[in-house]
C-alpha cells in the first residue's frame, strides 16, 4: 500500500507542476504583452524617428483591447529567426522568443506594427547596453528594426548637426551674397532631407513576420496569435494549402497534372467580331497567417457585383492565394492560384493588346502591399522573403496596362499604399483610359472590407461618379483616391453604358447594347484591323 500511495502522490505532484508551469507560461506571456504595449504607447516614438506626430498620438491613446498579440516561444532551447517579406533579410540573429503587437488588426497588410525580441539569461546591465527593456527574471526585450534603419537614424543626426552649423554660420556672415549662397545650400540640404524622409519609411515593419526555428529546415511558422484577457481577439486565418514543392515552379514545368489543369488560355477570351467586358480579381494573401475569411468574402462580393452588371463568368478571372481555393460554388469556375505571376501578367497584357477584345476592363486588387505599392502574391518557396516572382510591382502593372486597347480600364484598389500608383498614373501619357478608384488617399491604409462592401452594392443603372458622390463616407473623389487622366471616364456605368439617356434605355436595351458582350459589324472589325496594320 505504501508503494501504491507513494506512486499516486508522485503523479499528483507531477500534475500540479505541469499545471503550474502552464499557468506560469500564460502569466509570463501576459507580462511580456503588457510590457510591449507600454513600450509601444510611451517609449516607441522616443526610440524611432520614422513615425509621424499624428501616428505617435494615436499609439499613445490606443486601448489595450484594440491590440492583437502574436508570440513565438522556444522549444528545447532552440533559437528563433525572424524574416520579413519586404526586407530581404532576417531581422538580426537568433533569439529565445519573439513578440509581435498589431495595434490595427482591422487594417489590411501592410500597416505598421511592432516586433520585439526576448532573450533569456541577460542581466539588467547587459540589457541596458543593448538599448533593451529589462523585464526581470533575467529577461530582456528589445525592439526589432530593419537592418538599414540604424544608418538612417545616424544620417538624420548628422544632418541636424550640419543644419546647426549652418545656423551658426548664418549669424556670422554678412551681406546679400552670403545670404543667397546659404539659401542655395539650404535648398540642397532640403533635397537631401526629403530623400531621407522617403527612405525612413522603410524602417517600419508592416507584416506579421515569419518566425522559424534556427535549425528547422521546413520553416514552420512558430509565431501564433494568442488570445489574452484584455487584448483584442485573434483574427481567424483561412485554412489554405500551399502548392507542394513539385508544383511550386508550375510556370516552368507544364508537364504536371496540376499545371495542365490550371492552364489559362487567354486567347480564348477574345473572339472575332465581338467585344466584351473583362474582369481580373487579384487577392494574393502571401502566407496562410495573413489570409482571412474576409479576403474570400471580398473576392466573392466583387465577383457577384460584376456578374450583376453583366460580366460573363468566362470573362472574369480570379487569382487567389496559394492554390486558388474558394469555398463557394459558381465562383470557382475561373479561379487560379496567385502564385503564377507570369499567368497573371500575360492575361492582363493579352486582354489589353488584343484589338476589339475589351470594352470595359476591370481590375480588383486586394493583396498585402509594401509601402511602395508592390503587391505580395504568395510565398511559393516558403522562405518568408518576397522574391521577384512572388511580388507584382507598380511598374510591372503599368507596363501591362500601357497603351491598353480597352475602351476604359477601371482599377479598384482595396489595399494599402495606392499613392505610388496614383502618382505615376497622373504623370503618365501612356495610360489615358485608365481610371484608379482607390480606397484612400496617398499612403493611407485600408480598413478591413469597407471599400469592397461599398462597391458590392453597385447596380447596373448606376453611374460610377454618381455612386461615388452619393455616399457620405466618401464625399469627394479626392477622399477616395480617384485618378481620372481623361475627364468623363467615370460618367458611365461600370460596363460602359450611358448615364443620362433621355428617354432612359429599357433593361432589355441595356443588356443587348452594352452589358457583357456585343457583336461588332464586319466593317468596324476590319477597319480597326487595317488601322492597326498601317505604318506609323
Amino acid at each position: 500500500m505504501h508503494g501504491r500511495w507513494g506512486w499516486l502522490l508522485c503523479a499528483a505532484l507531477l500534475q500540479l507542476q505541469s499545471a503550474g508551469g502552464s499557468q506560469f507560461k500564460a502569466a509570463r506571456l501576459h507580462r511580456w504583452s503588457t510590457a510591449g504595449l507600454g513600450y509601444l504607447k510611451n517609449s516607441l516614438c522616443q526610440r524611432v524617428s520614422f513615425l509621424s506626430a499624428a501616428e505617435c498620438r494615436r499609439l499613445a491613446e490606443i486601448p489595450q483591447t484594440a491590440v492583437a498579440v502574436y508570440a513565438a516561444e522556444p522549444r528545447a532551447g532552440e533559437k528563433l529567426l525572424t524574416v520579413l517579406p519586404d526586407s530581404g533579410l532576417s531581422l538580426g540573429s537568433g533569439h529565445d522568443a519573439v513578440l509581435t503587437l498589431d495595434p490595427s488588426p482591422e487594417l489590411s497588410f501592410g500597416h505598421p506594427l511592432t516586433v520585439y525580441f526576448i532573450d533569456f539569461s541577460v542581466n539588467e546591465r547587459r540589457c541596458g547596453a543593448r538599448d533593451g527593456l529589462y523585464l526581470g527574471n533575467h529577461e530582456c526585450m528589445t525592439l526589432a528594426l530593419k537592418s538599414r534603419c540604424e544608418n538612417l537614424l545616424k544620417r538624420r543626426t548628422s544632418r541636424t548637426e550640419r543644419q546647426n552649423a549652418k545656423e551658426r554660420a548664418r549669424k556670422r556672415l554678412k551681406g546679400q551674397a552670403a545670404d543667397s549662397r546659404l539659401k542655395r545650400e539650404d535648398g540642397s540640404a532640403g533635397g537631401r532631407s526629403r530623400r531621407e524622409e522617403r527612405l525612413v519609411g522603410l524602417c517600419e515593419i508592416h507584416f506579421v513576420p515569419l518566425v522559424v526555428g534556427q535549425k528547422d529546415q521546413s520553416k514552420e511558422q512558430r509565431l501564433r496569435c494568442v488570445e489574452q484577457k484584455g487584448f483584442a481577439a485573434c483574427p481567424r486565418p483561412l485554412v489554405i494549402s500551399s502548392p507542394n514543392p513539385a508544383t511550386a515552379n508550375c510556370e516552368l514545368n507544364n508537364n504536371t497534372w496540376r499545371c495542365h489543369r490550371q492552364q489559362l488560355l487567354s486567347q480564348k477570351s477574345c473572339r472575332m467580331y465581338q467585344t466584351c467586358d473583362h474582369g481580373v480579381l487579384l487577392s494574393g494573401g502571401w502566407k496562410e497567417h495573413l489570409t482571412y475569411q474576409r479576403h474570400v468574402n471580398n473576392v466573392i462580393h466583387f465577383y457577384r457585383m460584376l456578374r450583376r452588371n453583366g460580366f460573363r463568368p468566362e470573362n472574369i478571372k480570379t487569382f487567389f492565394a496559394g492554390d486558388g481555393q474558394l469555398p463557394v460554388g459558381e465562383e470557382t469556375e475561373g479561379i487560379y492560384p496567385a502564385t503564377e505571376k507570369v499567368m497573371i501578367r500575360s492575361h492582363i497584357s493579352y486582354i489589353c493588346r488584343a484589338v476589339n477584345c475589351a470594352d470595359s476592363l476591370v481590375l480588383y486588387l486586394n493583396s498585402p502591399t509594401r509601402n511602395d505599392g508592390t503587391m505580395l502574391l504568395w510565398d511559393v518557396n516558403n522562405n518568408g522573403i518576397a522574391d521577384q516572382k512572388e511580388k507584382y510591382t507598380v511598374g510591372e502593372l503599368l507596363m501591362d496596362l500601357e497603351g491598353c486597347k480597352a475602351h476604359r480600364v477601371f482599377i479598384f484598389i482595396d489595399q494599402s499604399y495606392s499613392g505610388t500608383l496614383a502618382k505615376k498614373l497622373l504623370t503618365s501619357n501612356k495610360h489615358p483610359n485608365v481610371v484608379l478608384i482607390g480606397n484612400s488617399r496617398s499612403s493611407e491604409f485600408t480598413w478591413a472590407s469597407s471599400f469592397t462592401e461599398f462597391w458590392m452594392e453597385l447596380q447596373p443603372d448606376q453611374c460610377l461618379i454618381d455612386y461615388i458622390l452619393k455616399n457620405v463616407a466618401w464625399a469627394a473623389p479626392s477622399n477616395l483616391g480617384i485618378v481620372e487622366p481623361t475627364p468623363g471616364l467615370l460618367n458611365s456605368t461600370i460596363y460602359g453604358g450611358p448615364c443620362y439617356n433621355n428617354p432612359p434605355l429599357t433593361p432589355e436595351e441595356v443588356k443587348r447594347e452594352y452589358m457583357g458582350c456585343q457583336n461588332l459589324p464586319t466593317a468596324v472589325w476590319y477597319q480597326t484591323i487595317q488601322k492597326k496594320d498601317l505604318p506609323h
